[in-house]
């Protein structure tokens, strides 16, 4: 899921449970690229560093910037700009549909999603 930073969807994609994020990420973000082409960058969490940043930078044009929780946060902290992903979750998850998986299709989730 994508979204700026107000919180609201730009692009969903729903995948196979044993497909990782960091892999469904290259297709979310060129179909960003393609529904959103003023857009230059992009917040993720620590979970999509690697090869993805440069391949952005190189493919895509868009600034894949990490923003990651450092070893000597102890506690809670709050990240930047990761308040606005969890503040959207939360909001998906006020509805009951989406609170738990009863479609079959990936597409039909990403249709409730939207």
């Amino acid at each position: 899921m994508l979204h700026d930073t107000l919180g609201l969807l730009l692009a969903v994609a729903v995948t196979a449970a044993n497909i990782g994020d960091r892999d469904a990420a290259a297709g979310l973000l060129i179909r960003l690229r393609r529904l959103h082409r003023d857009i230059t960058l992009v917040w993720a969490d620590g979970g999509y560093t690697g090869s993805l940043v440069g391949w952005c930078r190189d493919k895509l044009a868009l600034t894949l910037e990490i923003v990651e929780r450092t070893d000597d946060m102890a506690g809670f902290v709050v990240l930047p700009r990761r308040w606005v992903a969890e503040r959207t979750f939360a909001w998906l998850m006020n509805s009951r549909r989406l609170a738990r998986d009863h479609e079959t299709l990936p597409a039909t989730s990403e249709a409730m999603i939207r």
